[in-house]
């Protein structure tokens, strides 16, 4: 079956350094843009990390200092990138917690504007866990009935995620075809920024999910004790939390000047 789309979609996986959105780097990206015609168009790329790839993730993905030591870094990488996913919805497995805020935060170091505001984002493992509870290997045993070689490659992973949510929208009835009602149906609690640092409360208010501002509405606290503002800033925290809180405070500013 083809998928619904009313504009593409570029399934994507990351291979890393490591985990920690803030500090690790991407060594391998694969991304494969489905237009709505059915078109697919592949780009593969090693990527120089240009800091050192730890043993125990190399054991995971395969990918040494070696192999990426003459290979473009991801702010050389970051134009064409950019300029293949920037009319697209993305989609991925574990990418909503992961791939994305990750390649935010490349993309920002590139100095290379990313946000999901006129995007959708449709994570085929949320999809997966809530109807199966398994992982990408079982996933594609279990909805495509193949065995996933050469798992932990980007390319093989991200071929697999599609054609695993292609199968999934074919089995469940109650799953429509459309990348709206899938990008909704596999997100999780709703975050004002990627890494889960500032969230929505019911009246859609941003506010802080951690410390001892936690559950306080943003703006609140910004007026109230600016100085948070430069401690979260001069911090380590992800450049996307720290692009959305000064986008909110510049909001409030104006909203005062009005």
């Amino acid at each position: 079956m083809q998928l619904n789309l009313t504009k593409p979609i570029c399934f994507f996986d990351l291979e890393t350094t490591g985990i920690n959105i803030s500090k690790d780097r991407i060594v391998e990206i694969s991304i494969l843009k489905v237009y709505p015609d059915g078109k697919e168009e592949n780009y593969t790329r090693l990527v120089n990390p240009t800091i050192p790839i730890p043993a125990e993730v190399i054991d995971i993905h395969g990918i040494s200092d070696e192999d990426v030591a003459d290979k473009p870094t991801f702010s050389e990488l970051a134009k064409e990138i950019h300029n293949m996913i920037k009319d697209s919805d993305l989609g991925g497995f574990n990418s909503n917690r992961f791939d994305i805020p990750l390649l935010a935060e490349e993309m920002l170091r590139a100095d290379i504007d990313f946000d999901m505001k006129n995007r959708l984002s449709v994570d085929v493992q949320t999809i997966f866990h809530k109807m199966e509870q398994r992982t990408l290997v079982a996933a594609y045993k279990f909805y495509c009935d193949k065995n996933l070689e050469d798992a932990h490659s980007a390319e093989a992973d991200t071929l697999a995620t599609y054609e695993v949510l292609k199968a999934q929208v074919d089995k469940y009835s109650d799953l429509e075809n459309d990348t709206k009602f899938l990008a909704e149906f596999s997100s999780r609690k709703k975050f004002a920024d990627f890494a889960g640092f500032l969230i929505y409360n019911k009246e859609g208010e941003e506010c802080f999910s951690f410390g001892k501002h936690k559950g306080k509405r943003v703006v609140d606290v910004l007026e109230n004790e600016p100085g948070y503002f430069g401690w979260i800033l001069n911090a380590d925290f992800p450049l996307y939390t720290k692009k959305v809180l000064t986008s909110i405070k510049l909001r409030s500013f104006n909203n005062k000047l009005d």
